[in-house]
């Protein structure tokens, strides 16, 4: 081990610089100076972000533990785009009452998490693989209970810990049936070794049991909804996009580098997945009267329509599923930037009763919230079309034909549910102790104004997808 080792990890040094600049600020510096930690946070981790697409090195570290890659360094800048947008819509709720003065726990704990995810993204070995899920999993428990006084959150909080524990030995669990059949954990070995006999596939299916859950995937799937409504808001679309797509990414690789040469087992596990993902998680969101626990169960069925990447198991399906979380990051932060508004407005307000009548009280995030939804549901010429066209041209590469028609009528259904909010804020006339006019803060107008951005732009610029096909085919 030497000095070029930690040369390799640039993005989490920067991050870890960012991290004790901002609990050095939060400890020391006065009342008086602590009014600006809020955009000094955002500054600092903006140039964080930015740094992350300058030319980063790459190759392996610490024995191959660590690996870095033009991918796993596009991944993290995808995260690390989400996680900026995250920070920009959390700026009234940190001052609002219960959460002031408590801007400086919420950064460090959040870069904390993001910091797990990181070593998720880069890692060789499942014992890595499983601290970054340890280090992200563990403060994400604390965002969640962060309005302690309130009992949705505090409940929130323990939901999410009590199942984060549960998971995690699961995947112990299966991790040591791969290490007794293989003897080792690295995924280069692995690979090379790895063959379909029940010790193997038991430790497997322990595993993917173990990551299904921070997926949300049926049947791993029946806290989200709790812990999703209990969450503020701004950590509920910090659970649903980031911690998603940091499991995604390394759910990803792991099939890709380790498990590559028994497809024939997990494939079929990840077909029937996929199908009742999808539609469980539209049936559901259909039934739902709070924004939250809706946007939950659609969140479900997004990981559904991830598989369908993961399950080409080729570089194409790679392009596709790192694709799919980018669109999937603006559209999503779009919807909750929208519904931090609305929140905070309104007292906080969750249902969808809440907005009846949007766009006569506030147009611009009507038209917002409209484009985010068109985009999750895959009207054209949104994003969100192309993300799921490349998704399903990826299954269908792979000859999935039939999964790929059952997705497309899941997408009819989802229609259907997303369209109720179109009519909730078009149609149907607002309660008469309604919010009037309001205007949000304006970083979350600056939040919002990216997302809009990257719904148009990463759909009709098709270099995007080209550049990422080109980094994914390289690996």
């Amino acid at each position: 081990m030497d000095f070029n080792n930690f040369l390799l990890m640039g993005q989490e040094i920067g991050l870890i610089a960012v991290f004790l600049i901002l609990f050095a600020y939060d400890i020391i510096a006065s009342d008086k100076l602590k009014r600006w930690f809020y955009p000094v946070a955002c500054f600092l981790f903006a140039v964080q972000t930015a740094w992350g697409f300058f030319p980063l090195p790459a190759g392996e570290a610490f024995g191959g533990l660590y690996v870095a890659s033009g991918l796993t360094v596009l991944m993290k800048n995808i995260l690390n785009i989400a996680t900026l947008l995250v920070f920009l819509q959390s700026y009234t709720w940190l001052n609002s009452e219960g959460t002031r003065h408590k801007a400086g726990e919420f950064f460090t704990i959040a870069l904390v998490t993001l910091l797990g995810m990181y070593l998720m993204v880069s890692a060789g070995n499942f014992m890595m693989l499983y601290i970054g899920m340890e280090t992200a999993s563990l403060p994400l428990a604390c965002l969640a209970a962060f309005n302690k006084y309130k009992e949705k959150s505090a409940e929130a909080g323990v939901k999410y810990i009590l199942i984060s524990a549960f998971s995690s030995g699961i995947l112990l669990f299966g991790l040591s049936f791969i290490y007794g059949a293989i003897g080792s954990l690295y995924f280069s070995d692995i690979t090379l070794s790895v063959v379909s006999e029940p010790l193997t596939i038991l430790g497997f299916v322990f595993f993917f049991g173990g990551l299904g859950f921070k997926l949300s995937l049926v049947p791993f799937h029946l806290w989200t909804a709790d812990v999703y409504e209990g969450a503020p808001t701004s950590v509920t679309a910090y659970l649903s996009v980031v911690s998603k797509g940091a499991a995604a990414f390394a759910l990803l690789f792991a099939l890709y580098k380790a498990f590559g040469q028994i497809e024939v087992v997990w494939e079929p596990v990840l077909w029937w997945l996929s199908v009742i993902t999808i539609t469980l998680g539209n049936l559901f969101a259909i039934r739902q009267t709070d924004i939250k626990r809706f946007f939950a169960f659609s969140s479900i069925s997004q990981a559904g329509y991830i598989l369908l990447g993961v399950i080409a198991g080729n570089a194409q399906g790679m392009t596709a599923t790192v694709y799919y979380v980018l669109v999937y990051v603006f559209s999503n932060l779009a919807a909750f930037g929208v519904i931090s508004a609305v929140e905070n407005a309104s007292g906080g307000k969750t249902s969808i009763a809440a907005f009846n009548g949007l766009y006569k009280t506030n147009p611009l995030l009507s038209f917002v919230m409209m484009l985010a939804v068109f985009s999750l549901g895959g009207i054209p010429p949104f994003a969100g079309f192309f993300s799921k066209f490349f998704i399903f041209m990826a299954a269908a590469s792979e000859g999935h034909y039939l999964l790929v028609f059952i997705a497309l009528l899941n997408t009819v259904i989802s229609l259907y549910y997303y369209l109720l909010i179109i009519k909730a804020m078009f149609i149907k006339e607002g309660e008469p102790d309604a919010t009037g006019r309001f205007s949000s803060d304006v970083y979350n107008k600056t939040s919002l104004a990216l997302c809009t951005l990257g719904i148009f732009v990463v759909g009709i610029l098709a270099c995007i997808y080209e550049n990422i096909g080109n980094i994914s085919f390289g690996i």
